[in-house]
């Protein structure tokens, strides 16, 4: 096992370098496709190692989250791989004890109950600098630096495993949804409790997801030292919140952590940075001024209502509906079609606008990268 991240040169030149092509705008032989979820619960050989080992134990041991990566890049001919981990191991990181649940998902013992709660969290020092002293040399009492260790040996072994077959790319939850989980127990379609925080306790909202901001921008540059070439940005439960608190209680936030993340890295190895943030119709033009190189859309966005808003000069992902890999062939090809006839071609990653369901039929998974891939680019 790797205990620390190698020289790249250690890494295979990139075979299909698709998606990256597509971030700079370049033209492409054909529209390159990923899917949020892919390494999960669909794949019938996911469900086989899900029965012998705890969803964390998969996320915490490298060979396993290696091997789950890789499964849906042997399957299909995806553009990308996504490392297999959890927006979670982050809260775990800061010593709070999660479980998933079947049927429930994850499940926080000891949650967040009032503002005192959050300095009992085991969070890592900085330097002057304020940037967080190297992942190798954390001395903090309690954090759990394992936990994030772990996720960097995977993101490793799986650049080495993948032999330059597509880019692999590394992920965070944002702030706002890390502490919507951290302050709700688990998931919710509400996050009433989260929500209320906000307007009870608003400076100590304010101090909780700048500290989240620090580690989460560090979780992001140390999965790059260890070969993570793309980075994306979950802000899964933007949908909760109103106009008002997304701009004051997200957007300030998800702004740092990709000015920490390029700052810390030269022109020539800074990852590109896609933001995906889940029912933001209300605040969609402040998006492309973030400093992510792509913005993600979920299902319920017309793309070329995006489009107009968010300028010709942004890369978009996106945005089928995840239900409607459930069609009958022909009829998921035809919507395949629809929607990168109202993307475009150039500056376009193809994708679902959620994480795929865990009952989709595979071969419509296949029907649906095909369909992609058949798209003309006019070249």
């Amino acid at each position: 096992m790797l205990s620390s991240p190698p020289d790249n040169k250690t890494f295979a030149k990139l075979k299909n370098d698709l998606i990256l092509r597509a971030i700079k705008m370049e033209k492409v032989e054909r529209v390159p496709v990923w899917i949020m979820r892919q390494a999960g619960r669909y794949l019938p050989e996911f469900r086989e190692i899900r029965e012998k080992h705890d969803f964390f134990e998969i996320c915490q041991t490298p060979e396993l989250a290696c091997e789950v990566t890789l499964m849906p890049i042997r399957r299909f001919a995806l553009d990308a791989a996504i490392i297999f981990s959890d927006i979670l191991v982050i809260p775990q990181s800061l010593g709070m004890i999660i479980e998933m649940k079947e049927g429930k998902g994850p499940v926080i013992q000891n949650p967040l109950t009032t503002p005192t709660d959050i300095i009992k969290l085991n969070w890592p020092k900085f330097n002057q600098a304020n940037v967080i002293i190297d992942v190798n040399e954390v001395k903090t009492e309690g954090m759990k630096i394992e936990v994030l260790k772990k996720v960097y040996q995977a993101i490793t072994l799986t650049r080495i495993s993948l032999n330059g077959k597509v880019p692999l790319i590394g992920f965070s939850g944002a702030p706002w949804t890390l502490m919507a989980y951290m302050i709700e127990g688990g998931s919710s379609l509400t996050f009433l409790k989260a929500r209320s925080w906000l307007y009870k306790y608003p400076d100590e909202s304010i101090f909780l997801l700048q500290k989240l901001s620090e580690v989460i921008a560090h979780h992001l540059i140390q999965q790059v030292k260890a070969g993570a070439q793309i980075l994306q940005i979950f802000e899964s439960h933007a949908e909760c919140m109103n106009k008002q608190l997304f701009q004051r209680f997200s957007i300030p936030y998800l702004k740092a952590i990709a000015n920490v993340v390029k700052s810390s890295f030269d022109k020539e190895t800074t990852p590109p940075l896609i933001l995906f943030a889940k029912g933001v119709q209300h605040s969609l033009s402040l998006l492309n001024s973030l400093g992510y190189d792509v913005i993600s859309l979920d299902w319920t966005l017309d793309p070329e209502e995006a489009k107009k808003i968010l300028g010709p000069n942004i890369v978009l992902q996106g945005n089928l509906d995840p239900s409607a890999l459930f069609s009958s062939k022909e009829a998921l090809q035809n919507l395949t079609t629809d929607m990168i006839s109202r993307f475009g071609t150039k500056g376009y990653i193809a994708n679902l606008g959620h994480g795929i369901y865990p009952e989709t039929p595979i071969e419509n998974v296949s029907y649906f990268i095909e369909a992609v891939h058949s798209y003309p680019t006019n070249l």
